[in-house]
């Protein structure tokens, strides 16, 4: 049986990656993630770290880029702001500008050697479009190997009138000190509840939810700053409810609900210890709560 298939669906770049476009009638529907959807497409929709976002937009505009290093909590814009610079710098056709790896693909000292090397020391061709670097994108750098790190290091020295590598990972004392040396650093702190709250608000109106003002305040305390998290459970609740009230997301995320925590710490302050370990366990079988997500809220 032949697969349906649409036009300008697959797109299959020089890189080996495969692309999903817009031809896909699913894509941007009802089916996709407002994770993707709702990505920042241009710098000036990055929610937060304006102080970050603005000193690399001005090096940007100014064509004095540097080698990057982004890092901090994930959800927290490090790959959107990258990927907005390269359609800054490359437009529409960005895509085949930057070659783009992060932790699903293979990123051993070969890849260094090979791919990278070799996209790095192509000379790039821009029709109708002023002559610009090319761009590297090393998502979740960290979990690269210290062999291919100590490779990557001559391959950023030896490109650098071509080629601008942006290093993205979660923990920055994973990356060697010898590449660590060679980027400009920057760190992204886990959002603002004003920030989050910020967002939240543009998808709703933009997706017409019913949510109360208590369920988008239960979504910004779960996210702890992290905006992918945000968007996951506003998603997931809303496909589990019509109206996004507090226990609605409690009960998506599984977490204990705020008066379920009042009432097991009234029964610790105030109860006999049999007494109050009895009436825990059984709130606990019947709501199926984890112990540790009760220990965690207790003790805030």
């Amino acid at each position: 049986m032949a697969e349906e298939t649409y036009a300008m669906d697959i797109d299959v770049t020089d890189k080996g990656k495969t692309v999903i476009a817009a031809g896909n009638p699913s894509f941007g529907g009802k089916a996709s993630l407002w994770v993707e959807k709702y990505r920042p497409q241009s710098l000036d929709d990055v929610a937060a770290h304006r102080d970050i976002v603005d000193t690399i937009d001005r090096l940007t505009t100014e064509n004095r880029l540097p080698h990057l290093l982004l890092y901090g909590p994930p959800g927290t814009g490090k790959t959107s702001t990258i990927l907005a610079v390269a359609r800054k710098l490359y437009g529409a056709q960005y895509h085949n500008m930057i070659l783009e790896l992060n932790a699903s693909d293979d990123r051993g000292i070969d890849v260094v050697r090979q791919q990278i090397q070799d996209f790095a020391s192509t000379q790039s061709l821009s029709f109708g479009v002023k002559p610009s670097v090319k761009l590297v994108l090393l998502d979740e750098a960290d979990a690269m190997t210290k062999d291919a790190q100590f490779a990557l290091r001559r391959v950023i020295e030896k490109y650098t009138k071509s080629t601008r590598f942006a290093l993205i990972c979660n923990h920055v004392n994973k990356i060697i000190p010898a590449l660590q040396s060679r980027c400009t650093r920057f760190r992204f702190a886990p959002l603002d509840a004003v920030h989050v709250t910020e967002r939240l608000k543009h998808v709703i109106n933009a997706e017409r939810l019913d949510v109360q003002d208590s369920g988008l305040s239960a979504l910004v305390r779960l996210s702890n700053g992290d905006m992918r998290k945000a968007l996951n459970i506003l998603q997931s609740t809303h496909m589990a409810s019509q109206q996004i009230t507090e226990e609605a997301v409690y009960l998506c995320t599984g977490n204990p609900l705020p008066k379920d925590i009042e009432q097991i710490s009234y029964w610790l302050l105030n109860e006999q210890y049999s007494e109050s370990f009895k009436r825990i366990y059984d709130m606990k079988t019947r709501k199926g709560l984890a112990l540790i997500d009760i220990v965690r809220e207790v003790t805030m």
